[in-house]
């Protein structure tokens, strides 16, 4: 089998959404940490990802794939057993849809952490996008199916427990359980499914790397 690293730091939610798949299909890998907020980026970082110089990065045999949505994709066809996406085809285009709607909506909640302009605008937006999952990815017309964690469950998950994180730091709470019971009732089941569980980062390391890293981003130049 062609060895499998992964390139990324362990702070950052589209890294844990590169792991929690890998986990979930059970494929062994190297973590390689990477310190992304350098001024200058390492030598197989450059090597690897030329183009955006991001991470995470799969490298699959000397092959490296680049963002972390597309990295799922690649898992899911590299490794088929425990599927990350539903066998029907209209099942697996409303995933998609629902997919591209996290992540163009979800662009919101890391500028809320970047600045403080245009607050009142981005939570908002935070919050219409939570109202929306609410009313149409929960009960009846959900689009989360039991317990099975796939790319879809991985994407919302992620950036919910982030989100969550990033509220205490902001002082603000939006992703409330009153206001949205469905939505939070399915991410408490989401982080006790075994291997979410398992590989969980810790939050209190994790909220204490962004409150620093705020600190520094929001300091007068």
């Amino acid at each position: 089998m062609a060895e499998v690293k992964l390139l990324g730091t362990l702070p950052s939610p589209f890294v844990y959404r590169v792991i929690w798949a890998l986990k979930l299909k059970g494929v062994p890998f190297e973590f390689v940490e990477e310190d992304v907020f350098s001024n200058e980026k390492s030598a197989l970082l450059l090597k690897y990802n030329p183009v955006h110089k991001k991470i995470p990065v799969l490298v699959h045999g000397e092959k490296p794939v680049c963002d972390s949505m597309v990295i799922l994709e690649y898992i899911e066809e590299m490794w088929p057993q425990s599927p990350l996406m539903p066998n029907d085809p209209y099942d697996r285009a409303l995933a998609r849809f629902w997919i591209k709607f996290g992540e163009d909506k979800g662009v919101a909640v890391w500028k809320m952490f970047h600045s403080n302009q245009d607050e009142e605008s981005r939570m908002k937006e935070i919050l219409e996008m939570l109202q929306t999952i609410e009313e149409h990815g929960i009960g009846e017309k959900k689009i989360f199916h039991g317990d099975k964690i796939g790319s879809l469950e991985i994407a919302f998950g992620s950036m919910l427990y982030w989100l969550q994180i990033l509220e205490d730091i902001v002082g603000v709470k939006l992703f409330d359980s009153h206001k949205f019971p469905g939505l939070h009732a399915w991410f408490e089941n989401f982080k006790k499914a075994p291997v979410i569980e398992e590989n969980l980062p810790d939050r209190d390391g994790i909220s204490l790397f962004f409150k620093r890293r705020r600190e520094n981003l929001l300091a007068p130049a």
